[in-house]
């Protein structure tokens, strides 16, 4: 009896497990429009301005994307960082394919998308309407009162139902004041960090002469882990003043990536993340944990949740931190929390830390594939890709490939699970 329940019990998680499985094998937007040269323009912008990791979070979507050409003209009138909310209109939170579209009922619906998730969506400004008009014609626009269908339904692209649909459609959304954002790069630093709360943060980089390496950041990719005034006075925290002024510079340049990483972004980090303060001295990396929404970093010596972002525009981001990081090459032999004591310990961690962030500078984001790099003569294809091949052959290979995946990992599963009940019973 014992045995029998057991073994209904390894069947029950391996069908569980297997289905976890089939749950993390996730679209790549990215890697999906790659083989549609014709909208590389946007598929370069959704990567550079990480609008892509935000997509790939979610498991139903729809993407409006537009041809090169309507996209070129959008992107020569505004900066990435403006574009990012205008990038966030084109998906859809639903999937819509070509028959949804024209079966919709009463002709017009209002649909999320990911601008809503934002909390920067003031009313309707999240959301986008749908109309299914006569003749045919889908039309989509703002739902904003007022706002008028800008934009037509132009074909059908890929489908992987009912996960992810993409869709053709003849003009971005738009509505008043969607790019009236100022751009980071004019953005007083300082005063941000004080508005949010992070007083004594402010205070230290611009007193340590930090101020002017993050303010250089900023033109290629800055973001800021910016501790809370309440976090510099936590019970633990060492006492700053004695600190080197080595050691100082050090402890925020950890506290400083030289690229843009968003909040949705570092939820896809997988790997340690190497900060400012990261060359000679030391790795002085930290690691990412998530659990829902909530995201943590980790030194080696302490944790702290990401509180709140204070600014994302690309390609800079500030977020604030509720603990103040405290690297393990600085801290980590003191399980008090408390600075090393030692002179030795100073003469430990080298003079030239000031120069670090120079050492390893964020390359400039590719913000467009442009059209010219996707069209490839027959004799620069890739073996892999040979020119006869459409991209809806080359995705379903891609598709099989990730349902194979599936089935072989189901199937192990379910086999494992059947040889060690029938050892049981």
């Amino acid at each position: 009896m014992v045995n029998s329940r057991l073994a209904c019990l390894l069947l029950f998680m391996a069908v569980a497990l297997a289905s976890w499985w089939s749950a993390v094998i996730c679209h790549n937007i990215t890697a999906i429009l790659d083989n549609f040269p014709d909208y590389s323009i946007q598929n370069g912008y959704m990567s550079s301005t990480k609008i892509a990791d935000e997509v790939n979070s979610r498991q139903t979507i729809t993407c409006l994307v537009l041809p090169n050409i309507v996209m070129s003209a959008l992107a020569a009138d505004h900066t990435p960082a403006s574009l990012k909310n205008a990038l966030r209109l084109l998906v859809l939170l639903d999937y819509f394919d070509s028959q949804k579209l024209h079966d919709i009922d009463g002709g017009t619906t209002i649909t999320t998308t990911l601008f809503q998730t934002t909390g920067e969506a003031i009313g309707q400004e999240g959301f986008v309407n749908i109309t299914n008009l006569r003749g045919g014609r889908v039309a989509f626009g703002s739902a904003v009162p007022g706002s008028k269908l800008t934009s037509d339904y132009t074909k059908s692209v890929r489908q992987i139902p009912y996960n992810i649909s993409i869709i053709e459609i003849s003009a971005p959304i738009i509505f008043p004041g969607l790019f009236d954002d100022g751009a980071a790069s004019d953005a007083n630093l300082t005063a941000i960090l004080e508005k949010a709360g992070c007083k004594i943060f402010a205070s230290l980089i611009s007193s340590s002469g930090m101020i002017k390496i993050f303010q250089v950041a900023m033109v290629k990719g800055l973001t800021l882990f910016a501790p809370t005034d309440e976090a510099f006075k936590a019970k633990g925290v060492p006492d700053l003043n004695s600190l080197s002024s080595a050691d100082l510079v050090t402890l925020l340049q950890y506290h400083a990536v030289a690229s843009y990483n968003p909040k949705d972004s570092l939820k896809t980090a997988h790997h340690p993340i190497a900060t400012m303060a990261s060359g000679a001295a030391g790795n002085y990396e930290i690691t990412v944990t998530v659990q829902g929404d909530d995201v943590t970093l980790h030194t080696g010596v302490d944790s702290s949740r990401i509180a709140r972002t204070v600014l994302d525009e690309t390609p800079v981001c500030i977020l604030t931190v509720e603990s103040v990081l405290l690297p393990e090459e600085l801290f980590g032999n003191a399980p008090s929390l408390e600075p090393a004591p030692a002179p030795g310990a100073a003469e430990e961690s080298p003079a030239p830390q000031v120069a670090t962030p120079v050492m390893a500078p964020a390359p400039a984001p590719a913000l467009a594939k442009g059209p010219a790099t996707a069209v490839l003569s027959p004799a620069d294809s890739p073996a892999s890709a040979p020119a006869a091949e459409s991209p809806d052959d080359v995705a379903d290979k891609e598709d099989d490939r990730s349902t194979a995946a599936v089935a072989m990992v189901t199937s192990l599963c379910v086999a494992m699970a059947v040889v060690a009940a029938a050892v049981l019973l």
